[in-house]
């Protein structure tokens, strides 16, 4: 494991830390979804600025896979071409009118269905290795 991915793993475990609570074991577990469903996926920090100086926790594979961001109310999975994912199981449940974009929020008390979690993340994959 390089330095640099270690050190985005080290930074991804203190926004799960810094979450709390809920919005923590629900990153927790939708990282570990993300990390296990191809071994080619690295985890990364992008796009810090002075209002989000942690940034944001990304998981790429011949590019952007999808990010994460801890919200007030929920914790949010952008997939930057969801709107070419097949989503049978519904999980898309926010950012639905873009026409590449799309999003889960996952509130308190919401199970994670791991398994289309997966499958949402390796289509995606999939998609990125298309080109």
């Amino acid at each position: 494991m390089s330095t640099h991915e270690t050190s985005a793993r080290e930074e991804v475990d203190a926004i799960i830390a810094g979450a709390g609570g809920w919005r923590a074991e629900a990153l927790a577990t939708i990282r570990a979804v993300i990390i296990s469903a191809d071994p080619e996926i690295v985890e990364e920090i992008k796009w810090r600025k002075p209002s989000k100086p942690e940034g944001v926790a990304t998981w790429t594979c011949r590019g952007n896979v999808c990010m994460a961001d801890v919200l007030k109310k929920a914790v949010r999975l952008t997939f930057p071409r969801g709107a070419r994912l097949d989503d049978p199981t519904g999980l898309f449940n926010a950012r639905l009118d873009g026409s590449t974009v799309r999003a889960i929020d996952v509130f308190e008390g919401a199970q994670v269905d791991e398994g289309a979690l997966r499958r949402l993340v390796l289509e995606a994959v999939a998609e990125n290795r298309a080109g």
